[in-house]
C-alpha cells in the first residue's frame, strides 16, 4: 500500500505547522517561489538538495525526508499475528480512504471499534458475523472520517463511548452525555482479556488518543491520525504542531521499537520504522 503522505504533503505541513509563509521558507530553503510552489503542489519530484534544503529550513530528519521523497521507501511490518485480534474495516469520504478497527477478545468475544471508518455499517457487520460483543467505542478524535456513523452503532449497542476532552465539538453527530466518557492518559479498558492503554496524544486535533495493546509479547497501537507511515495528519488547528511533534516522539516513539502502529490512512507501519523513517520523528 503506498504511503498516504508524499513530500508535498510533508512539506506544507511542516511549513502550516511551524508559522512560517511560502516566502520565508523559499528564502530559508534557498529556493525560488516558483519552485516552492510547485514542490507544494506535487507538479514534481523533488532532487535530493532541495529535499535537504527544505529539511533544513522546516527542522525535519533529511535522511528521513530523502528516504520518503527519492527512494519511495515503504514500511516492512510482520504483522499477521495482529489479525488473531483485529479486524481492519475500510470506508472513504470523497473518495478519501480511512480506516477503522474491531478489536476482540477471540475467547470472550468481547470487542471494541477503534473510530467507525466513515463505514458504520461495514463495523457492524464485522461484529455481527463474528459473533461479537461490542463493549465501547474509542475515538482517536472527533472528525467526521473517524466518528461519522456513530449514532448508527449506538442506537445498534448501547456502549460508552472513549473520546478526548476538546474533541466532543467536532463530532458530527453528539451522542447523549451520559454515553461519554473522557479518558484521563494511561486509563485501562478491559476488552475481555486484552487491556486497551488510553494514550493521550494532543495535536492532530485537541483531544487526540492513541490507543495501546499488548497481547503476549506482541504490542499494537491504533495511532488515528496522529501518525502515518513517514508522516502525520495536519494539525489542527496549527497551533498545536508542537504538541503534536511531542505526541509523536515522547509518546509514539517511545513505545517498543516492535509495536505495529495501525494508522487511520495509508499502510501500518511499526515503532522501529518511524525512528529510522518518518522526517518529523
Amino acid at each position: 500500500m503506498p504511503l498516504e503522505d508524499e513530500f508535498c504533503d510533508i512539506v506544507k505541513k511542516a511549513r502550516l505547522g511551524t508559522g512560517q509563509t511560502v516566502e520565508q521558507v523559499a528564502q530559508l530553503a534557498d529556493l525560488s517561489l516558483k519552485d516552492l510552489d510547485n514542490l507544494e503542489k506535487g507538479s514534481r519530484v523533488p532532487t535530493a538538495i532541495e529535499v535537504e534544503s527544505c529539511a533544513q529550513a522546516l527542522s525535519l530528519k533529511a535522511k528521513s525526508l530523502h528516504a520518503v521523497a527519492i527512494e519511495q521507501w515503504e514500511p516492512v511490518v510482520s504483522s499477521g499475528w495482529v489479525e488473531t485480534a483485529v479486524v481492519t474495516v475500510r470506508g472513504e469520504i470523497g473518495g478519501y480512504e480511512v480506516k477503522g478497527y474491531v478489536l476482540f477478545d477471540s475467547k470472550t468475544k468481547e470487542a471494541v471499534f477503534i473510530d467507525t471508518a466513515y463505514n458504520a455499517e461495514a463495523m457492524l457487520v464485522e461484529l455481527k458475523s463474528r459473533g461479537l460483543k461490542l463493549v465501547g467505542m474509542c475515538l482517536t478524535h472527533g472528525h467526521t472520517d473517524h466518528a461519522g456513523g456513530l449514532d448508527q452503532i449506538l442506537k445498534e449497542c448501547s456502549v460508552p463511548v472513549y473520546l478526548g476532552n476538546g474533541d466532543f465539538p467536532l463530532l458530527p453527530w453528539k451522542p447523549a452525555q451520559e454515553s461519554l466518557v473522557v479518558p484521563h492518559d494511561q486509563q485501562k479498558i478491559s476488552v475481555g482479556a486484552l487491556t486497551v492503554n488510553c494514550l493521550a496524544t494532543p495535536g492532530h486535533t485537541p483531544g487526540g488518543f492513541c490507543f495501546q495493546v499488548q497481547m503476549g509479547n506482541e504490542e499494537l497501537c491504533f495511532v488515528g491520525d496522529t501518525l502515518f507511515a513517514g508522516s502525520i495528519g495536519r494539525s489542527n488547528p496549527f497551533s498545536l504542531y508542537p504538541d503534536h511533534l511531542h505526541s509523536v516522539r515522547e509518546c509514539v516513539l517511545q513505545l517498543s521499537d516492535d509495536t505495529v502502529l495501525l494508522p487511520g490512512h495509508g499502510p501500518a507501519t511499526t515503532v522501529k520504522e518511524e525512528k529510522m523513517y518518518n522526517p518529523f520523528g
